[in-house]
């Protein structure tokens, strides 16, 4: 009995020893991952705070058209007899382009010259006998009912000759219409009729299609809201505005050009005004039909406050921007965005120029930690100046430093 005592005594023991360890434990043990977690610095990419110009612009969606376009249609009827230019060729205005057969024409030009002369000679001979008429009526020989119906006939041979001068008008334009010239300086795109058919005034398709290439217009719409600030900022349409083209794929350059039109209603259906812009396109990067990113720059903020927009953080009650000092730790900084334009954000206040503040990793983030800065993307500030462009070198010196250290 005292053996069987002793041994529950000592298992009773030996499980309270296993239970307060196993607190101890869950005391104190666990917890030391996470401070050794804590104490490791937090990868993040920076900035520097720089001082730059920074335009405020409208983006829209556009299309590249033709600055003028033309369709080369059939003025008469008849036969194609040639296509003088070849597909994707440059012409000039006035070269030839297409030949429509003239024989027709031309003969009906002959028909009408003979008719004229003809009704000419029948003219002068009734004004001939008119004069003499006169001479009779003047010596009380004839009636002057006679004279009157002389001088009747004149006139309806007057109206007779005017006719056949306006037919003769008609057949040389018919015939001047068989030859095809450009109105436009332009390339010529896909033969859409070939030599040998017939063609028409009733035809919708045309001949051929010349589009003028230099200059070329970009057409866009911006919102109603944003029409008073572009009216405004160009003295209601009286100064042009430097729009820029963009590859929606590859997001390139491809021209720079200026505003030149606004249309004069709103679209009631969408809210939004029609706009033009006209680009030289001496490189031919911009094609008509194509799609475009169209920014369109109102004005330029000279020597404001920038950094990356995604430097900016916005919390339940501010906004802010996470600091890197010294030390490498990170203090919250509150700040007033002026307005964001394109990838930079403009700073009215709470910072200062030649800050390092977070750009990306803020999720990982609270005041005090310590960070690691990556190396800075060529593009995380992009000043327009020399001297903000000196200032982001100094700032990827001192965050390739930081990373180093």
């Amino acid at each position: 009995m005292q053996q069987t005592s002793l041994r529950l005594r000592w298992g009773l023991l030996l499980a309270a020893a296993v239970v307060i360890g196993l607190c101890s434990w869950l005391a104190f043990g666990r917890h030391k991952p996470d401070k050794i977690q804590a104490t490791l610095p937090v990868s993040v990419s920076a900035a520097r705070v720089a001082m730059a110009d920074i335009p405020v612009a409208i983006q829209a969606l556009g299309a590249a058209q033709a600055w003028q376009g033309v369709v080369i249609r059939a003025q008469v009827n008849g036969r194609l007899q040639r296509v003088t230019v070849q597909e994707g060729a440059e012409v000039k205005a006035g070269d030839l382009i297409a030949e429509i057969d003239p024989a027709p024409y031309r003969a009906l030009l002959v028909q009408a010259q003979g008719a004229l002369k003809r009704d000419q000679a029948q003219l002068e001979l009734a004004q001939l006998d008119l004069k003499r008429y006169h001479q009779l009526a003047a010596q009380d020989s004839i009636a002057l009912q006679q004279v009157d119906t002389q001088g009747a006939q004149v006139k309806e041979l007057e109206g007779t000759v005017l006719a056949d001068d306006g037919a003769v008008d008609s057949a040389q334009v018919n015939l001047a219409y068989c030859r095809i010239t450009s109105p436009v300086t332009g390339r010529v795109g896909v033969r859409l009729v070939d030599a040998g058919n017939l063609v028409g005034t009733s035809d919708t398709n045309g001949i051929i299609t010349i589009n003028q290439l230099e200059p070329i217009a970009v057409v866009f719409s911006v919102p109603q809201a944003d029409f008073q600030r572009l009216s405004d900022a160009s003295d209601a349409f009286s100064r042009s505005l430097a729009t820029q083209a963009y590859s929606q794929d590859t997001g390139v350059l491809l021209g720079a050009g200026e505003l030149t039109v606004a249309d004069n209603h709103v679209d009631a259906s969408s809210g939004t005004v029609q706009l033009k812009a006209r680009f030289p396109n001496t490189s031919r990067k911009l094609w008509p039909g194509q799609f475009v990113n169209v920014r369109l720059t109102l004005k330029v903020l000279h020597n404001v406050m920038m950094i990356p927009s995604t430097a900016v953080n916005r919390g339940p009650e501010q906004t802010f921007a996470y600091v890197i000092g010294a030390d490498r730790k990170v203090s919250v900084s509150p700040i007033t965005v002026a307005s964001i334009e394109d990838t930079k954000a403009v700073i009215a206040a709470g910072l200062q120029p030649g800050q390092t503040v977070v750009t990306d990793g803020q999720m990982s983030l609270k005041p005090g930690s310590t960070v690691i800065v990556r190396e800075p993307a060529p593009d995380s500030a992009v000043p327009s100046d020399a001297n903000a462009a000196a200032s982001t070198a100094t700032g990827a010196h001192i965050s390739k430093t930081l990373t180093t250290s």
